[in-house]
């Protein structure tokens, strides 16, 4: 390579210069051709046809860097419903544990009882319930998506499986996208309920997930709106707020019932996934420090 970079040579010339047999001269050269680096020409010379070589390109460039497309990497955090930040319930409403009813039933007061650490199931007919994530994700990684997910259903006297109510997710107080519960589902005992609990209450929800992407919001992977991450101000450690309730103008105002892993059918509590992909960039961590707390 070094003697072509300083012009054409045949066959002979080469072996001549590196004192080796014409044989392995034009094996390595064919080799050199198989990999696109040599290029020759068959031409006339004074003693006949030469094979003449020259170099293909001038310049190689290298990346020892992997070309390999990076993993989509996935951090949950899973937040016991009792454990909101920002609450504001219109009555009829309560909060029971899994061994009780927390306080007054029916009474806004219950969701400030110290015992709503220990909610398994609120419930309000009006109103939202806000909870603060922890975001410890450096600068260099790449968020790719957001998947709030819980088991929900409306809220009537009772049960009533034909109850619609417009449930409203939003992330860091932006509106991902509404779900129309179809009602207040009951008649058949939830999986996970308390044997306390009554046959005649509310028993179980759907297990809903709202998602934001680059591309839009989804419910259920169904088109919900067009807010996308950008929309979200996500700052590099910096919590997340995650707000469930119903909204001013709802079209059906049915309230809402909010699970816990120890009640209706699905063994969990309020789920945020953050779906991300690391950089090459060195990681940053930022020393920003928010004010949380409870309102």
């Amino acid at each position: 390579m070094k003697l072509l970079a300083e012009g054409e040579r045949n066959i002979n010339e080469l072996g001549n210069a590196l004192q080796i047999n014409l044989p392995t001269v034009s094996k390595h050269i064919q080799i050199l051709e198989n990999a696109g680096l040599v290029l020759s020409e068959y031409m006339a010379g004074v003693q006949g046809t030469q094979k003449r070589c020259r170099l293909r390109y001038d310049r190689l460039s290298f990346s020892l860097a992997s070309s390999r497309v990076p993993e989509t990497v996935v951090e949950e955090f899973s937040m016991p419903i009792g454990l909101y930040s920002f609450v504001n319930p219109m009555p009829p409403c309560g909060l029971v544990s899994s061994k009780g009813m927390i306080h007054l039933g029916d009474s806004p007061q219950s969701f400030l009882q110290p015992e709503r650490a220990e909610a398994q199931l609120l419930w309000m007919s009006d109103g939202f319930v806000e909870y603060i994530f922890p975001n410890m994700l450096p600068t260099s990684v790449q968020v790719e998506r957001i998947d709030v997910a819980a088991e929900l259903c409306s809220e009537a006297p009772d049960y009533r499986n034909d109850y619609p109510s417009d449930i409203t997710v939003w992330i860091n107080g932006t509106e991902v996208g509404t779900w129309t519960s179809p009602g207040d589902f009951g008649g058949k005992r939830g999986f996970l309920n308390p044997g306390w609990w009554s046959d005649h209450g509310t028993q179980f929800g759907s297990l809903k997930v709202w998602s934001v992407t680059q591309d839009g919001s989804y419910v259920d992977g169904m088109a919900s709106g067009e807010t996308r991450l950008e929309n979200l101000k996500l700052i590099p450690q910096s919590p997340l707020t995650v707000r469930i309730g119903i909204k001013s103008d709802a079209q059906n105002k049915g309230g809402f019932n909010l699970f816990g892993r120890k009640f209706g059918n699905h063994e969990q509590d309020l789920v945020l996934r953050l779906y991300y992909t690391p950089s090459n960039k060195p990681p940053v961590f930022g020393d920003r420090v928010s004010d949380v707390g409870l309102v």
